[in-house]
């Protein structure tokens, strides 16, 4: 991270890539291999977003491959005190016993156009001032829905270059998705915590569902035939998949904003929701069960918080980016036509990020919505209140392309715990005691004058939201039905919505439209400075990346490429077998038969972050390799720079999923069909 790069070669050695942009004059340079069309567009099909990760198709027959971690919140759902399918795992031997998950929905990316010039078309001349977000909003709104009426697949507009670009992307969707296997906690995250975002690495973080369609499984349109020779070290491999959002592309200011006031905030948040989990889950097994999901969850983003943290606090990353924008602006100031246009994004930008900290203590603690129920009686009020207005008036979120979605989370018929739900809206109500004054409207709204305690306790065991025949019935009976509900949290969610909107409408007008006209000017400044060479950072959407399987210097001496089950063995051995290192009932009893040589993880220079979680590895001929399921300590810094001479993203390896299925789990029939058989 030492070595200072200009912006132009950092930038272009980056890898999430849009696929109407892949980086072919860089492969071939490197490699030789050229991603031709009819390559991206088989990888482009056999990709899906699922959850809040990634997947692929491997198999003709709707089989996705993802990771345990982003199945687990499906197994918790799918769980009960009597069965733990987290704990357990679960293999349906039959397509009979599969298991049809509660809210999983499973996109595909059909298809994709630019609508930069349409989208810009419809702002006012003054692109920051009041009212000119909620312009770029209601044009994007119209571009969806005439899609989705004209096609009938989900469309969404997505912004790229925080502004320098408008994407239109178009997507089938499914929501009958049945979880087929999930390998035992202590399989899929062996090491725990402990071992997360590290390496070496030995988990099994795999997982597998089927997607149907009309009653049938889907037809796959392009699906990732599994090569279990695997990768080899040396070897270019590819990761297309969905990663969540990155930061390389801010200014400065906003960088400053985040290290020296949203990350500590966010830090003490984090450590404060997981002491209060860890006190539930001591409760019992049962409390612990159903806390487990949102435990990992949390442990896993406050370690991924702090790697990132550490990574602004670094003096040779910070004057990276310093040098890297004073380059930038340079450009800018030496061009009079550039500097005219676009000279006062950097200004426009930092004076968004001063008004957002002045009003941050009471932007974070206006919330009751975190978790659970009492966001969803919000979701509800706002739903049937959204709906009824012109598509362009509403908020985001409620776009006639964005319903759907709204409507399914909304009526999930997931299981609620009741006990678990006052527990942590009595967590919210302490934080909003704490962060605001006493006499604030929404303090006083939230708390009606009880303790926190008491309040939640009052709340969760009045309502009925738990049913979703409750849900059902306010959904149809419209505004009326909401204005009419007793229940408590209905009651709650309508008097603080008004509150929450006039913050959300200040948030639009003083920080948000400043923030989206400075990255327009800032995107387009780009582009006529550096051209198309750098990709956009990360929005949740489809992207390629590519590297090679290599290992790297670590703690004074150099991590390997590979792992193997003998590592396993030898790590499981070195913590005398205890949790988090404890073997699997099922290993042992197969351990003498197994060829412990098997590769189990490895590493790659591919360019990732959250959300790629899932995604295929793939070899040159679009042989499916690997599976993503994690970064290093060292690949974190990389939500803002980007150095593979130790950042690596770690996955499980071929060979290794094979040999799972094969000898460890007996379902051979599913590999099998993973090899087209």
């Amino acid at each position: 991270m030492a070595t200072l790069v200009t912006s132009t070669t950092a930038l272009a050695d980056e890898g999430m890539w849009t696929f109407d942009n892949p980086p072919n004059a860089q492969l071939q340079e490197r490699y030789g291999f050229t991603a031709t069309p009819a390559w991206l567009e088989r990888l482009q099909l056999s990709c899906v977003r699922i959850g809040g990760g990634s997947g692929s198709f491997v198999s003709p027959d709707g089989l996705v491959l993802t990771n345990a971690h982003v199945a687990e919140g499906q197994q918790q759902k799918l769980s009960s005190a009597d069965r733990d399918y987290v704990a357990d795992g679960f293999l349906a031997r039959t397509r009979a016993q599969e298991l049809q998950c509660p809210d999983l929905e499973v996109v595909i990316l059909q298809s994709y156009e630019d609508v930069t010039a349409r989208v810009l078309a419809a702002l006012p001349a003054d692109a920051s001032g009041p009212g000119a977000l909620a312009a770029r909003q209601a044009a994007c709104a119209a571009i969806a829905k005439a899609s989705q009426d004209a096609t009938g697949l989900q469309s969404d507009v997505v912004t790229l270059y925080h502004g320098g670009e408008y994407w239109l992307y178009r997507y089938r969707s499914f929501t009958d998705v049945r979880l087929v296997f999930a390998p035992e906690a202590d399989a899929a995250y062996f090491g725990g915590d402990d071992d997360n975002f590290t390496f070496p690495r030995h988990d099994l973080d795999m997982a597998l569902f089927r997607v149907y369609e009309k009653g049938r499984p889907l037809a796959s349109p392009a699906w990732l035939p599994l090569n279990t020779g695997g990768a080899r070290e040396g070897d270019l491999v590819f990761v297309p998949g969905h990663p969540g959002t990155t930061e390389r592309l801010l200014t400065v200011a906003q960088l400053q904003s985040m290290r020296d006031h949203t990350f500590p905030r966010a830090e003490k948040y984090l450590d404060e929701t997981i002491a209060a989990l860890e006190g539930y889950s001591a409760r019992g097994p049962e409390q612990a069960r159903q806390a487990g999901s949102l435990l990992s969850g949390m442990n896993n983003g406050r370690k991924s918080r702090q790697g990132e943290y550490r990574g602004l606090l670094d003096p040779a990353i910070w004057s990276r980016k310093e040098r890297e924008e004073a380059d930038f602006r340079a450009r800018v100031a030496g061009d009079p036509a550039l500097q005219a246009r676009y000279g006062s994004a950097w200004d426009l930008i930092a004076k968004a990020e001063q008004a957002r900290l002045a009003r941050q203590k009471e932007i974070e603690g206006r919330t009751v919505s975190r978790f659970g129920l009492a966001r969803t009686a919000l979701g509800l009020v706002r739903f049937v209140a959204e709906s009824r207005k012109p598509d362009g008036e509403r908020l985001e979120g409620y776009h006639d392309a964005q319903l759907r979605r709204q409507r399914f989370r909304l009526l999930s018929p997931a299981p609620v715990y009741p006990e678990l739900e006052q527990f942590l809206l009595e967590q919210t109500l302490k934080r909003v005691a704490r962060e605001l004054d006493p006499d604030d409207v929404f303090a006083r709204l939230s708390l009606d004058g009880m303790s926190p305690a008491d309040r939640a306790a009052a709340l969760i065991q009045g309502t009925k939201l738990a049913d979703p025949a409750v849900r059902q019935a306010l959904l149809d009976g419209g505004p009326d039905a909401v204005a009419a509900s007793t229940d408590p949290l209905i009651v709650m969610a309508r008097a603080l919505d008004p509150l929450l909107r006039e913050q959300e409408l200040w948030q639009e007008e003083n920080v948000e439209s400043l923030v989206a006209a400075g990255g327009e000017m800032l995107g387009a400044a780009r582009f006529a400075v550096y051209g198309r060479t750098a990709p956009p950072d990360a929005t949740f959407t489809l992207r390629l990346s590519y590297g090679e399987v290599k290992g790297y210097p670590s703690n004074g001496t150099r991590a390997p490429a590979m792992t193997t089950f003998h590592g396993l063995v030898d790590r499981a051995l070195s913590f005398g077998e205890k949790p988090p290192y404890a073997l699997t009932t099922r290993f042992r009893e197969r351990m003498a038969k197994l060829d412990l040589a098997t590769p189990l993880n490895f590493v790659s220079t591919c360019d990732i972050t959250g959300g790629n979680s899932g995604s295929p590895v793939v070899d040159r001929d679009g042989r499916l390799v690997g599976l993503v399921f994690d970064g290093n300590i060292e690949s974190l810094a990389g939500n803002f720079v980007f150095d593979d001479t130790a950042n690596r993203a770690v996955s499980v390896h071929a060979a290794a999923i094979a040999m799972a299925l094969r000898d460890i789990y007996e379902a051979g029939h599913l590999l099998q069909e993973m090899q087209g058989r």
